[in-house]
């Protein structure tokens, strides 16, 4: 250990030119002290040369001697090792010699004497030298090993710094601990926020041998989570009696330092109090080095991350710029066109001029395997999305679009067993993405665009989100033109379903009422409800409003209008109902209804471009119990200025309602069959205001009709 004196043997060279003298001395002092080996010679040269070849501990020297003095001897030992210890024996002893020998460096200074006394005082002088010769010694070269450590660990801290994870710098950690430290028993434990445990990285391999690498210490698990969670340095010089056993045998002490929240590290001796403080300290050192260099990884990791998130968030940025440009591109394009025609065009040939897709089509919602109009794809590829039909990769993508009212991706039609006949031909034409675009609009759906993109994955959800708002539009701009184009057209289509479905709203009220009933009008009130008019046999008792209204949630309030001879005329005001929904969003009307039996016969007009396949599905779905009748195409004659659009456009919305509620109770008939008073009740306001609005409708439809004077 440092700093130790004890001696067991000491090689002593003793030069005298006596030789009779030096094997004397040489043996008194071997009877003096056992642990001298004394070798002798009698000139200063053979000393020197001796000093040279082997390891003297110490140099016993005359002063007088021929060709070199004793002093002159020991400064020429003090050129090969300036603190091998030198004593000057000598039978001279003036002073002036003994002040020459103290200024020349001599370890000790000794006169001959007469007796056994001086070999005593000699050995004590030589054991002494060479003990603290020796402790010096092994101090500087102790201090010359922490020297050349320290270089290592610092050397060691470079290659720490330019570790690029993590797990590089627990495995140069161990490395460095059992190398440059020469501890036989190393590991290393990260910490995992997760599980809340340290689990093992990695170990020297004679550690492994011995240390299960599965093993992982949870929250409260002993000696080596106790020193994790509390911070500190710990070291056992005896695991035998320690805190807890050690699950390595051959560890026998341990040093235990945490890497801050990284982890832990384990160094192990198979001895007993086998790290000395120095060691204890370089290990702090070298956990020190590594925490520093763990915290540089974190840092850098965090940062590579976060500019991973920036550049992500750039690039998706400028995409969606890029989208969004092209959307403003196809809305302004769109709100130009004034046909359904024009505006897919436009939005397929937009699509595909833009730097971010190749191709775009439109899937119509009927039958989603024949495009409608397509750009960025030739007429073979059409073509062969048609011979597929309903079995075309493409159908399911748009159906499923159309269902959710959501954009639906194929990220990779590669990885898409679906698309393996049309493998070949995607990547022909070079792309990997393909998405569908629900066109939506009030309810409706006009089917979906099918967009084409190069790579793979290439659509982001910001994305998606963007193209399905366009994907509104577009719905919205489709309908905007079918309901203009109807505005401009004389040409309706009236269709007559046959309803028996229990929850349409006549058939409950045939039930309930036990009678037949007929609806003469439908019109919508500016408060958002709707007012049927519905004529029933004479014989309704007063009290059935009453309990008509409270029995059926979706009626608001009934009243009577009117009761004659033949008939009584209901005013039924209800929230809304499916049915109605529908035809509201088909932009359709009711032109008649009425039951018999538990049926209803509903007679519908609706523009031409409406699809009546489309309307009756919708009707449909909500009752199932739904058939379509008859279905007939007309076209009126009246004149364009005269058209019920053009006659109405100037009335107010109280004014509309009051002529809407005169209309169909009857209140134009001769005689009439209901009074100012009822239908003012029926709109809630008072009967000089319904015939104040009564009359500026009929003046403006009457001025509308016979000349172009200004209207107020």
């Amino acid at each position: 250990m440092p700093g130790a004196t004890s001696i067991e043997s000491v090689s002593v060279l003793l030069a005298d030119n006596e030789p009779s003298f030096a094997e004397l001395a040489a043996e008194m002092l071997g009877r003096v002290d056992e642990t001298l080996d004394v070798t002798t010679v009698t000139t200063a040269a053979a000393a020197l040369s001796t000093v040279e070849e082997r390891d003297v501990d110490c140099v016993v020297s005359d002063y007088d001697m021929p060709g070199m003095t004793g002093l002159e001897l020991l400064e020429a030992v003090r050129e090969r090792d300036e603190n091998l210890p030198f004593v000057l024996f000598t039978g001279k002893g003036s002073e002036e010699i003994a002040s020459e020998a103290i200024a020349a460096g001599v370890t000790g200074y000794l006169q001959k004497k007469s007796g056994r006394e001086q070999y005593t005082l000699l050995a004590n002088q030589i054991r002494n030298a060479v003990g603290q010769y020796r402790a010096e010694t092994e101090l500087r070269q102790s201090e010359q090993r922490y020297e050349r450590t320290l270089t290592g660990l610092h050397e060691t801290t470079r290659d720490l710094m330019r570790a690029g994870t993590k797990h590089e710098i627990y495995r140069a950690l161990v490395e460095t601990a059992g190398d440059i430290l020469d501890v036989p028993i190393v590991a290393t434990y990260r910490f995992e926020p997760t599980a809340a445990a340290l689990e093992h990285v990695a170990s020297t391999p004679g550690t492994a041998d011995t240390l299960d690498p599965d093993r992982t210490y949870e929250q409260g698990d002993g000696h080596v989570w106790e020193t994790f969670s509390g911070g500190e340095l710990s070291y056992v010089p005896d695991v035998s009696t320690g805190p807890a056993p050690a699950d390595d045998r051959r560890r026998q002490s341990e040093v235990l330092v945490p890497l801050g929240s990284h982890g832990l590290l384990v160094t192990g001796s198979e001895v007993r109090d086998g790290f000395d403080e120095t060691m204890i300290e370089l290990i702090q050192i070298l956990a020190a080095n590594t925490e520093a260099a763990l915290d540089r990884a974190e840092r850098e990791q965090l940062l590579r991350e976060h500019d991973r998130r920036l550049t992500r968030k750039n690039e998706e940025l400028t995409r969606l710029d890029h989208t969004n440009e092209l959307v403003r591109d196809i809305t302004q394009g769109i709100a130009q066109a004034t046909t359904r025609a024009e505006i897919e065009t436009t939005v397929c040939e937009r699509l595909a001029a833009s730097d971010r897709y190749l191709a775009a089509w439109l899937a119509p919602r009927r039958e989603p395997w024949s495009p409608s109009a397509w750009a960025g794809i030739d007429e073979t590829y059409a073509d062969q999305i048609r011979a597929d039909g309903a079995d075309a990769p493409e159908v399911d993508l748009v159906t499923a679009a159309l269902d959710q009212e959501h954009v639906r991706v194929v990220a990779n039609v590669l990885d898409e067993p679906t698309w393996d006949p049309r493998r070949t031909t995607t990547l022909t034409h070079g792309f990997q993405t393909v998405l569908a675009v629900p066109l939506t609009g009030r309810e409706r759906r006009y089917g979906a665009v099918v967009v084409h993109a190069t790579a793979a994955d290439a659509v982001t959800e910001r994305e998606r989100d963007v193209l399905g708002e366009l994907g509104e539009v577009i719905g919205h701009a489709i309908r905007s033109a079918e309901r203009t184009r109807a505005m401009v057209t004389d040409e309706r289509i009236e269709i007559e379903l046959d309803c028996g479905d229990d929850h349409l709203l006549f058939n409950r009220l045939r039930s309930a009422l036990d009678r037949p009933i007929q609806l003469e009008g439908i019109f919508q009130r500016t408060s958002g409800l709707r007012t049927c008019f519905v004529r029933v046999p004479a014989d309704l008792p007063p009290d059935e409003s009453d309990r008509l209204a409270d029995e059926f949630t979706a009626i608001d309030d009934v009243s009577i209008v009117s009761a004659g001879e033949d008939s009584t005329l209901l005013d039924v005001t209800v929230a809304a109902t499916p049915f109605l929904e529908t035809l509201v969003e088909y932009d359709t009307q009711v032109v008649n209804a009425a039951t018999t039996d538990s049926r209803t016969t509903v007679t519908l007009v609706l523009p031409s471009q409406i699809d009546t396949r489309s309307l009756v599905e919708a009707i449909q779905a909500g009752y199932p119990d739904t058939e379509l009748v008859a279905r007939r195409e007309h076209r009126t004659e009246t004149a364009p200025d005269h058209r019920p659009q053009q006659v109405t456009e100037h009335l107010t919305e109280k004014q509309l309602e009051a002529l809407h509620s005169a209309h169909y109770s009857g209140f134009f008939e001769w005689p009439r069959e209901s009074t100012g008073e009822n239908l003012a009740e029926t709109l809630d306001i008072s009967p000089p205001t319904f015939h104040y609005h009564l009359r500026a409708a009929q003046r403006k439809i009457v001025d509308r009709v016979l000349d172009d004077r200004p209207r107020r």
